[in-house]
């Protein structure tokens, strides 16, 4: 498995993802266009065979906070520590650029989304009613806040 960018090409690919996993949420493929026109941070796993496994993006603005835009891992790669990489690499970009704060949305009933971003340092700040239409599910929304590095104007060692 490799990351790169996502490109205008993978959508063809994203697309059957997104609607397996979100069904009638998913994105549609406009929404992707803008995410990559806006120059959003995303990144795609690829695997051996050239099949985009998963996805993931960040959007924001630095160095105040960043939001996990989605992160998402085809059926049978799933369990396979590809949204692991992905959302190592979310954070990765998230440091480089100094980002104080990450926030996501997580669905109130997907457990083991939670359990790994709560691996990551992730901890629930609050829930937001009905968020995901049609089906009018909770989301969870998860911090995580860097640690201070001591090299900030405020920071007095």
């Amino acid at each position: 498995m490799r990351l790169e960018p996502f490109r205008w090409w993978h959508i063809d690919q994203v697309l059957p993802i997104e609607a397996d996993l979100f069904g009638a949420e998913q994105w549609s493929p406009a929404m992707f266009w803008n995410e990559l026109a806006s120059g959003h941070y995303y990144r795609v796993a690829v695997g051996e065979d050239g099949r985009v496994l998963g996805y993931a993006g960040l959007a924001g603005a630095p160095p105040d906070e960043v939001w996990v835009q989605n992160i998402a891992v085809r059926r049978d790669a799933q369990r396979r520590g590809v949204g692991r990489v992905l959302l190592e690499e979310l954070l990765a970009e998230a440091a480089r650029r100094g980002v104080r704060s990450m926030l996501l949305e997580v669905a109130v009933d997907n457990a083991a989304a939670q359990r790994l971003y709560a691996t990551y340092g992730f901890e629930p700040i609050g829930v937001r009613r009905g968020y995901y239409q049609p089906s009018n599910t909770d989301a969870l929304v998860m911090q995580r806040v860097a640690e201070p590095t001591g090299d900030g104007p405020h920071d007095h060692g």
